[in-house]
């Protein structure tokens, strides 16, 4: 009676674990669908989803009282362990974001090996390379299994491809900082079955059957239901070689890579897991609330310079905190503080030369009025169009530094209005301005005006007096132009007109065109030149925002 009572608990208690196990694996593999990354989630469910059929196989085996059909369940169960290390490696090369898993080579040599192995296991019954069987009683009757070499040399090689994927997973731990122990545990545990097999293997106590679905078992609920959210974390904070901080909703740090730690120092002396992030690192804090978010850090005596970024850290819609990232813009950033530099320098010259230069100017245009009212020469005259032609030279350099600045005052314009606007500051003579339609775009409205006068004055000066020219927006482009139909320009002179210096006009000065080049590109905007429809030029102007 109580070697009955005995056998039937061992049988309760064997049926009990695998199925648990298997329940475990299945409902684990549920859960996998709020992991968010597709490929981490695919190689994990996967295995899931193995080990759990591997562990139906054992409940199959010691239920089924037929030999034959035991063979056939033990047979089925070998071959979804062996097929569990592909799903595994997968995984792990997934979630440290190696690409492994990717290569079409490796995938073709590990799908041929498998499926070499799977040959030799099903045609086991023929040669018995890989394991025989008889029947037993204790501690129940079963099906005892002998495993041959070949079996041995098939576990060797599962193993090693399962640690190189533990592997993997350590040396991603420890490219962060969060508590990882919870998650080197469940992977440790992975392996623990190993041992059971071995009892199993060399004592009585344990019946020889592989109990490696276990450990998957244990690491899947670990993963699934109680440490998902650092699973994550850890897998995020260490794919990334910028620098990077994870923190939560309510600002704590909850994770940090090793490019965030030799950027910020001071994360290791604090121990920051857990504390405020204004309290640890305040420079990002405040780096945050401004526009642009830039941070200025000093390694190894260098002044370096980062962009803040942050972006939502979630779980299939539940907010789990934000990623900052670090971006190191040091090239960017240096030029374009030296391009304020040098645009302070061109206006602080733009101002002496309007402040210098126009007073001795105004005393000489003064002293020539007082000398034409005593007497009248030729040489004053001469005298007074070399001054006025100064005073225009002087007004377009102030122009020419000033419109190639920078945009910071930029706000939705109409350029029916803006042109019309242009047209009446300028002496079109009895030329005729054609609006064409309207477009509706992003700008600086006072450049935009000065920009579409040069082009009107330019239009007037080197076309005939009656010049007619048509603004509108571009059919194919975001963009518009202004065309004439004057002279046109040779092909070979386009790319010279917007040079400072070049005119072709008498009395021109050669700024006009150049202002409208630096105007475009404080935009951002592109221009080019064309043949209008009538003969004359066509200015095309592309790149424009919407508003």
């Amino acid at each position: 009676m109580g070697q009955v009572t005995y056998s039937t608990l061992a049988m309760v208690g064997y049926l009990a674990v695998f199925g648990a196990t298997a329940v475990a694996c299945f409902a684990s593999a549920i859960r996998m669908s709020q992991i968010n990354d597709r490929e981490t989630r695919d190689g994990l469910t996967a295995l899931l989803l193995t080990s759990g059929g591997w562990a139906v196989t054992h409940v199959a085996f010691l239920l089924t009282a037929s030999p034959p059909l035991q063979r056939l369940f033990y047979l089925v169960g070998l071959i979804l362990g062996l097929a569990s290390v592909g799903p595994w490696l997968y995984f792990c090369s997934a979630y440290t974001n190696r690409s492994l898993h990717r290569n079409t080579t490796y995938r073709r040599i590990a799908v041929g090996v498998f499926l070499a192995l799977v040959a030799v296991k099903a045609t086991n019954p023929f040669h018995h390379l890989y394991f025989t069987a008889e029947l037993v009683s204790t501690p129940f009757t079963h099906l005892a299994v002998t495993h041959q070499p070949f079996h041995w040399l098939v576990m060797g090689l599962s193993y090693a491809l399962a640690l190189i994927g533990a592997f993997m997973l350590f040396e991603h731990f420890t490219q962060v900082n969060y508590d990882t122990k919870p998650l080197l545990g469940l992977v440790g545990i992975t392996g623990l079955p190993v041992g059971l097999d071995i009892v199993g293997l060399t004592t009585p106590y344990l019946i020889d059957i592989t109990y490696e679905p276990i450990g998957v078992a244990v690491f899947a609920v670990g993963v699934g239901f109680v440490y998902r959210d650092q699973f994550q974390t850890i897998q995020v904070a260490g794919s990334h070689d910028v620098p990077i901080i994870v923190v939560s909703n309510s600002d704590r740090i909850r994770d940090y890579n090793q490019p965030a730690r030799e950027l910020f120092p001071e994360l290791e002396d604090t121990g920051a897991i857990g504390e405020p992030l204004w309290a640890t690192v305040p420079e990002v804090a405040d780096a945050l609330e401004r526009e642009p978010s830039i941070i200025e850090r000093t390694q190894q005596g260098e002044t370096r310079y980062y962009r803040v970024s942050e972006s939502p850290f979630s779980a299939r819609g539940a907010s789990l905190g934000r990623l900052l990232s670090f971006a190191d813009i040091t090239d960017r950033e240096r030029y374009r503080r030296e391009l304020e530099r040098q645009n302070e320098r061109l206006e602080e010259f733009a101002s002496m030369v309007s402040h210098d230069l126009r007073n001795p100017l105004n005393v000489a245009m003064v002293r020539i009025q007082l000398a034409r009212d005593e007497f009248d020469s030729e040489h004053l005259e001469t005298a007074e169009n070399a001054l006025d032609r100064m005073e225009t030279l002087i007004a377009d350099v102030l122009a020419l530094a000033r419109h190639g600045q920078p945009i910071d005052d930029a706000k939705a314009v109409s350029l029916s209005a803006v042109a019309s606007q242009s047209w009446e500051m300028i002496d079109g003579a009895d030329g005729e301005l054609v609006i064409e339609g309207d477009l509706q775009f992003v700008a600086d409205r006072t450049r935009l005006q000065q920009l579409l006068e040069n082009l009107f004055r330019n239009a007037v000066e080197h076309g005939s007096a009656d010049v007619t020219i048509r603004v509108g927006p571009l059919s194919d482009r975001e963009g518009f132009y202004v065309a004439d139909d004057g002279e046109g320009i040779p092909p070979d002179q386009r790319d010279d007109v917007f040079e400072t210096g070049y005119s072709t006009a008498e009395n021109g000065t050669g700024f006009g065109l150049a202002i409208v080049a630096e105007i475009v590109d404080a935009h951002g905007w592109s221009i080019a030149i064309t043949e209008s429809e009538r003969g004359g030029v066509s200015i095309e102007i592309t790149g424009v925002q919407q508003p």
